[in-house]
C-alpha cells in the first residue's frame, strides 16, 4: 500500500482540499488514521482500512464507531452538528463555519448528522456514523443525495435518555453502506467473506403514502418521489398494496416523550394507534414508502414553515428501521429522498430492499461541490 493507493490518504487529501469550503468536519485525525489503516491492512481485518467519519465530538465513543474500528474501519475525523444553543437542528457548525449543502451552498445540508452526510456525498469519507432521534440521519441523507439508514430503536445503545434516538450509517449508496451496516448490526463478528443477506424476492410488496395522512408536502417534492415509485413499479421492483397509510400526527407525542412525559394520556393514545396501524400496514414484511422530507433543503437562516421531521419522527416513536435513498431532484437542483420503512428488527431486510430499489433507479449523481480526484 502506498500513499497514492491508500483509501485513507485519498480521504484525507479530499478533506484538506474540500472542507475549507464545505465545513463538514470539526476535527480531523490524519496521524491516528494512517496508523489504524496500516494495522487494519496488516491484520487483514474485514473492512481493510475503510475511511469513515463519526458524528460530532462524542461520535468516536459510539457503539457503531467501536464496531467499525474493530472490523478494520478507520475514523478520519468528527463531523459537524448544530452549534450550542441551536433551536432547530437541520444545520451544522464545522471548524471553518456553518456546513453547506454540496449541491447548493445557499442551502443547509440537513441535520443533525449534517457533516456526516456532506462527508460521504463529497467523498471525504466512504461512510459515516450518525444518530437519528427525529430524522437526523434520514433528513441530511435526503438533502445531500446519499443513503442513510436509522436502525431499529433499542437494537444498539441510544445516545438519548428517552430512547427516541437510534444509531445510523450514511454512505453514497445502500450497496456502499452494506459492509459497514453488517458490521454495526452483528457486532463485527461476522466471518470474513460471509455472504450478505440474499436478494429479496421481487416485486417487493409496499404501501405508498405521500403524506402519512397529515403532513403538508411540497408538491414538487411529492412529484419527484411519486415518479420514482412509478418507475419502481414499472420495473417490477415494487408491487403497491391497497392499504391505508393514514397515521395520527406524531408531533405532540414526540415532543411529550422528548420532554419527559411519555405517559401523557394523549401521547399514549397516539402512539398506540400509530403502532396498531403500522403493524397492519407492514404485515407480511411489506414496506412503507414516503418522501423522506415534506420540503426541500431550506436556507441557512432557518427552517421555514414546514417541519422537515414531519414524515420521519413517527418511526422514532414506533421504533421501526427506516432509510432514505436518492429519488431525484427538484427543478432548482435540490436532492429529494425516498423514505423506506420496514418492520421492527428487519434492518438487514430493509438494506437488501434498498439495494434492489436503487438498482432500478438512475445512478446517484456527484455533487458539483465534490471537486475532482
Amino acid at each position: 500500500m502506498t500513499p497514492a493507493t491508500s483509501a485513507v490518504a485519498r480521504a484525507l487529501e479530499r478533506i484538506e482540499r474540500l472542507d475549507p469550503a464545505l465545513h463538514a468536519f470539526i476535527e480531523v485525525w490524519p496521524k491516528t488514521a494512517s496508523a489504524r489503516e496500516r494495522e487494519a491492512v496488516a491484520r487483514r481485518l474485514p473492512l481493510g482500512g475503510l475511511p469513515f467519519a463519526v458524528k460530532g465530538p462524542s461520535g468516536i465513543r459510539s457503539c457503531a464507531a467501536r464496531r467499525l474500528i474493530a472490523a478494520g474501519g478507520v475514523p478520519v475525523g468528527a463531523t459537524s452538528v448544530p452549534g450550542p444553543g441551536a433551536v432547530w437542528q437541520t444545520w451544522g457548525q464545522g471548524a471553518h463555519g456553518r456546513t453547506v449543502n454540496p449541491w447548493r451552498a445557499d442551502r443547509t445540508p440537513g441535520g443533525s448528522s449534517a457533516g456526516s452526510a456532506v462527508a460521504v456525498a463529497t467523498g471525504m469519507a466512504e461512510a459515516a456514523t450518525g444518530s437519528d432521534g427525529a430524522g437526523s440521519v434520514r433528513i441530511p441523507a435526503a438533502w445531500c443525495g446519499v443513503f442513510g439508514l436509522k436502525t431499529t430503536n433499542g437494537l444498539l445503545p441510544s445516545p438519548d435518555r428517552t430512547g427516541l434516538a437510534s444509531a445510523g450509517v450514511l454512505a453514497r449508496s445502500a450497496a456502499a453502506a452494506e459492509p459497514c451496516l453488517r458490521r454495526v448490526l452483528d457486532g463485527g463478528g461476522a466471518p470474513d467473506g460471509a455472504p450478505g443477506r440474499p436478494p429479496p424476492g421481487l416485486p417487493l410488496p409496499a404501501v405508498y403514502s405521500e403524506d402519512l395522512g397529515f403532513a403538508e408536502v411540497d408538491p414538487e417534492v411529492a412529484a419527484v418521489v411519486r415518479a420514482a415509485v412509478d418507475r419502481l413499479v414499472a420495473a417490477g421492483t415494487v408491487r403497491l398494496l391497497d392499504r391505508d397509510a393514514g397515521l395520527l400526527d406524531p408531533a405532540g407525542a414526540w415532543t411529550a416523550v422528548r420532554g419527559g412525559s411519555p405517559d401523557d394520556p394523549e401521547t399514549v393514545r397516539v402512539r398506540r394507534t400509530n403502532d396498531e396501524r403500522l403493524d397492519a400496514l407492514l404485515v407480511g414484511g411489506a414496506l412503507l414508502l414516503t418522501p423522506a422530507t415534506p420540503n426541500r433543503p431550506h436556507g441557512h437562516e432557518g427552517p421555514g414553515t414546514r417541519y422537515s421531521t414531519a414524515l420521519t419522527w413517527a418511526f422514532n416513536l414506533s421504533g421501526h428501521p427506516a432509510a432514505s435513498l436518492p429519488a431525484g431532484f427538484t427543478g432548482d437542483g435540490c436532492p429529494v429522498g425516498l423514505q423506506m420503512v420496514a418492520p421492527r428488527g428487519a434492518d438487514l431486510e430493509l438494506l437488501a430492499a434498498a439495494r434492489a430499489v436503487e438498482d432500478a433507479l438512475p445512478p446517484a449523481r456527484t455533487p458539483p461541490r465534490a471537486g475532482r480526484d
